[in-house]
């Protein structure tokens, strides 16, 4: 018996890994020229040549190479500069000169990275969440890639002129270099003064097998970063066009009795913070026994992962808000509107208690930085009230995120530990009083501040500082204004009467051996 043939039904093709990706796949890249190549080539030789001693003007030197690069391939690309390109791009540059001004090991790791960032950020664009978040660490994902991309661009290049083009760059390159290297040497010889100057100008290298492998290491992180930069920006992935389902409207009791139950519980906070602020705190304290300092210091860990864990709570319940009619939209706008709002209280009484102990203890680093971040997420609590107020709220993602590195530019910028030698001897000048354990773990940054002090606090809060300082001066490039300024107050240090001077203000240098 003959039947139809069952038709054969073949079945949706599966997705393929990381499909998410592919909607943000740019239009078109740029070819990598060989001008390119040559610039990304001399970022790696400065990187080896300058970035193995210390930081200073040489990171920023690094920086415009690479700029240089990412710079020519958008042009070949026929990309336009944008407003907020040029922003992002200052803000880089600024926080590249943070080394050449300050030696706080912190603030300098933390400028490097959101440089970065924003450089990436620069290149990539991005207006979204997901265009601005993912385009930060965009430069992570480009290392590997830009090397390939580089390595096409030279198969398939054809140079003017042929062979005899690169000889001729290659002679002229190497005539250059022996002329200057001959007649720098015999200057050198036959005045001192011309001799220092082109000892401090010209970067010291000496071929040590020790260190050829961190050489190499730089030479590779140069390269590969500046061409990182420039396959960017040669067809930037476009992180905005990723998409982000919005989460399914739950209904109003299953989403609003929490936010209004927390409502209550912040806007109770309040209440009791208002009475505390009022007169209450004496007898608190009276009450508890606790000292000034310990007053402060309760709770204020607690205060900031609430005020973090708020803004989470802020970002999951607008995901999952009933949006359906405009009586929804308001409720949800007037009950996260609320937290907002309140949650501001809850900053505000974090930073109180931290300035607080401050003014009973002093200042220190980590305290400086949990102040700055403290008062960022201030501000970003407010850009979310404004944006929950306005009908449009394209702006909150660049504008925090430009918030976020403003504040980390001028963290910094101002020098932190500057910041927090100052404050100490400040304090010391009113209440005669400082704890030289604030000073230790502080830069050459604060030196000057320091040096204000009555000679025994001097001898021993300059001795805590001292191991930081090298031996012999560096080169002009890896030395910073700060290192400078610390040489000259402590050439006037004496070294042998630290522990003598530590031992009669009765401060022990177990803290800072």
């Amino acid at each position: 018996m003959s039947g139809t043939p069952t038709p054969v039904t073949t079945p949706p093709p599966s997705p393929r890994p990381f499909q998410w990706l592919r909607a943000g796949d740019p239009d078109r890249k740029a070819p990598a020229t060989l001008k390119v190549v040559g610039v990304a080539v001399l970022a790696g030789v400065l990187a080896s040549w300058l970035l193995a001693d210390a930081l200073g003007v040489n990171l920023l030197i690094c920086g415009l190479v690479a700029a240089a690069a990412a710079g020519l391939t958008a042009r070949a690309a026929g990309r336009t500069v944008r407003p907020w390109t040029l922003v992002w791009s200052a803000l880089a540059l600024a926080l590249l000169t943070v080394p050449a001004l300050h030696e706080a090991d912190w603030a300098v790791v933390l400028s490097g990275a959101c440089a970065l960032g924003l450089a990436s950020l620069a290149l990539h664009g991005g207006k979204r969440w997901t265009g601005v978040l993912l385009a930060l660490p965009g430069l992570v994902w480009q290392l590997v890639p830009g090397l390939f991309w580089a390595r096409r661009g030279l198969r398939g290049l054809r140079i003017p002129g042929g062979r005899s083009r690169v000889f001729s760059v290659v002679k002229a390159v190497v005539v250059t270099a022996v002329l200057l290297t001959v007649f720098g040497w015999l200057f050198a010889g036959a005045d001192a003064a011309m001799g220092d100057v082109l000892e401090r100008l010209i970067p010291s290298f000496e071929l040590d097998l020790g260190t050829l492998p961190l050489h190499a290491f730089l030479f590779c992180l140069g390269l590969a970063t500046t061409l990182g930069f420039a396959h960017i920006a040669a067809g930037p992935r476009r992180w905005d066009r990723t998409e982000v389902r919005p989460g399914r409207p739950r209904g109003r009791l299953e989403w609003a009795l929490p936010l209004a139950a927390l409502d209550l519980l912040f806007g109770a906070f309040a209440v009791v913070q208002a009475v505390v602020v009022l007169g209450g705190r004496d007898s608190i304290m009276e009450r508890t026994g606790m000292s000034r300092s310990e007053y402060a210091r309760q709770g204020f860990w607690q205060l900031m992962v609430i005020t973090v864990l708020t803004l989470a709570v802020v970002a999951v319940a607008q995901r999952w808000a009933p949006r359906a009619t405009g009586s929804d939209r308001r409720l949800a706008r007037l009950l996260l509107g609320a937290l907002c709002v309140l949650t501001l209280v809850v900053v505000a009484s974090a930073l109180g208690r931290m300035w607080y102990y401050v003014d009973a203890s002093g200042l220190t680093q980590l305290r400086l930085w949990v102040l700055v971040v403290e008062i960022w997420l201030g501000v970003v609590f407010l850009l979310v009230i404004v944006a929950g107020a306005l009908s449009n709220s394209a702006w909150l993602p660049r504008v925090v995120v430009l918030s976020g590195m403003v504040a980390a530019a001028v963290y910094g910028l101002m020098g932190p530990d500057a910041i927090v030698a100052e404050q100490n001897v400040a304090r010391f000048e009113g209440t005669t009083r400082i704890d030289l354990r604030n000073i230790v773990g502080l830069s050459l940054d604060a030196a000057p501040a320091l040096d204000r002090l009555p000679a025994d606090q001097r001898t021993c809060a300059l001795s805590l500082i001292s191991r930081n300082l090298a031996d012999h001066p560096r080169s002009w490039y890896a030395t910073s204004l700060s290192e400078s300024r610390a040489r000259e107050v402590l050439a006037r240090y004496s070294a042998a009467d630290a522990t003598a001077a530590c031992e009669r203000i009765g401060f022990s240098r177990r803290y800072g051996d």
